[in-house]
């Protein structure tokens, strides 16, 4: 593995004693959409599960590093300048159906920036990770932001809303994981991502990936922690994307 800082190696094995509770919850669920219950409550059930790992895992070494995550909220410890972002499972209605389509993912913020990240799809067994001026890797493989420029070429996601409002300007997917839409964007095998009124523990990750695999994002800080409006994408294409989502 390349030289990676101590906190993202705690993240790497935090989320790797996860993701032991995720494969196995996920093997159930096929005997679950038969019963009459459902797996509903299942899947809350491994989502605070997971939560609960990864914040034993990272506080273990870590323990005065608050904690803004999806289950719990903001949890402030004594040391306020560094926060984990904590996303146990992104893509839980994938995981709900079965559809093994959906990831963890943590990031490290040191006061307004996000400092290193990483997304772990369990079921394709793919990590991408980053840090600040280190650059963006997926299993430790360097990777880069697509260098398409013509945007008919491209490929890009978001949400309902955004399919709903921008079809068919642009060539658009909705894969109910915005963790990995934007690892896929770091990673060049989608060309941008857009979304509005997202939260901060789905896009924290990914925003750094980006940013580190030669990308653009815009400025998140500017908007409160479960409403963010997010843009991102490959440099050639940024600005081309942007005047498409004017009206979005």
């Amino acid at each position: 593995m390349n030289s990676i800082s101590p906190n993202l190696n705690l993240m790497i094995k935090a989320c790797e004693k996860a993701t032991k509770v995720i494969i196995r919850d996920f093997g159930e669920l096929e005997n679950l959409q038969v019963s009459k219950k459902g797996p509903k409550d299942f899947v809350t059930k491994t989502d605070k599960r997971v939560e609960k790992i990864l914040i034993e895992e990272l506080s273990k070494s870590k323990k005065n590093y608050s904690i803004i995550s999806e289950e719990t909220g903001i949890i402030n410890n004594k040391n306020k300048n560094f926060f984990w972002i904590i996303d146990p499972i992104d893509g839980t209605t994938n995981f709900l159906h079965g559809i093994p389509h959906f990831a963890i993912s943590v990031a490290l913020k040191k006061e307004n920036e996000i400092i290193s990240g990483l997304i772990f799809d369990p079921i394709k067994n793919e990590i991408f990770y980053a840090e600040k001026n280190c650059g963006a890797f997926v299993n430790n493989h360097r990777v880069r932001v697509s260098k398409k420029s013509n945007i008919e070429d491209c490929l890009f996601a978001s949400n309902n809303d955004g399919v709903k409002s921008i079809h068919p300007k642009l060539n658009l997917r909705n894969t109910g994981c915005a963790a990995l839409d934007l690892a896929y964007v770091g990673c060049g095998r989608l060309d941008g991502f857009f979304h509005n009124k997202i939260n901060i523990w789905d896009i924290a990750a990914g925003k750094i990936i980006i940013e580190e695999a030669g990308g653009k994002v815009n400025d998140i800080n500017n908007f409160s922690i479960n409403k963010i409006d997010i843009r991102a994408g490959n440099p050639n294409i940024y600005e081309k994307m942007i005047k498409k989502l004017d009206n979005f």
